[in-house]
């Protein structure tokens, strides 16, 4: 199934989604290079809301970029299969090597507006994420280390104390729709 049959097919939480499943729809049907950044206005990106074993905690890390305890992620940089990406970005940014889907499912859709900043000496323009967000799960156990260009600290958070840790508002807000969307799968 491509992403865009993905994307229809997902069955919206409440009605940020809803909004935001319609506007990916369409920017699908606007622009044929939001896979890559060269779309510079607005592009996919992949998410992980990260679990560990038994759904009571959640991996953050501190993004360099943001100045807050964030969920792992990235860009899509060509790449349509987003739970890929979303795999890929969560091991190189926790240095876990077993992770896993809870589900191949998408776990979460948002439009996230991403503030100007500099990143490698280059400014980077506002622009949008068009994310999507799966739920990966892996243990407390493994070891875990810092990816330096992107983050300076990593740390297993309970899933109250994950939305307490950001400093962005508008993050709580998607982390909370996490939180509450996973204990209904207890």
């Amino acid at each position: 199934m491509n992403l865009r049959q993905q994307i229809e097919q997902y069955t919206p939480f409440n009605a940020q989604e809803t909004k935001d499943q319609q506007m990916l729809l369409r920017y699908m049907d606007t622009f044929d290079n939001l896979l890559t950044r060269e779309n510079e206005f607005a592009h996919f990106t992949a998410s992980a809301w990260l679990v560990n074993d038994d759904f009571s905690k959640v991996l953050m890390v501190y993004h360099n970029i943001y100045q807050s305890w964030s969920w792992v992620g990235g860009h899509a940089d060509g790449d349509a299969d987003l739970l890929q990406v979303a795999l890929k970005e969560a091991k190189e940014e926790t240095g876990l090597s077993k992770i896993s889907p809870v589900s191949e499912d998408i776990y979460s859709l948002e439009i996230l507006g991403v503030p100007a900043h500099e990143k490698k000496g280059k400014h980077v323009a506002t622009h949008i994420h068009l994310n999507v967000t799966y739920l990966l799960q892996a243990s407390e156990n493994e070891p875990i280390q810092i990816k330096a260009d992107e983050n300076s600290d990593i740390r297993w958070f309970g899933l109250n104390d994950a939305i307490e840790a950001s400093t962005e508002p508008e993050m709580k807000v998607v982390y909370r729709k996490l939180n509450h969307k996973l204990k209904n799968l207890l």
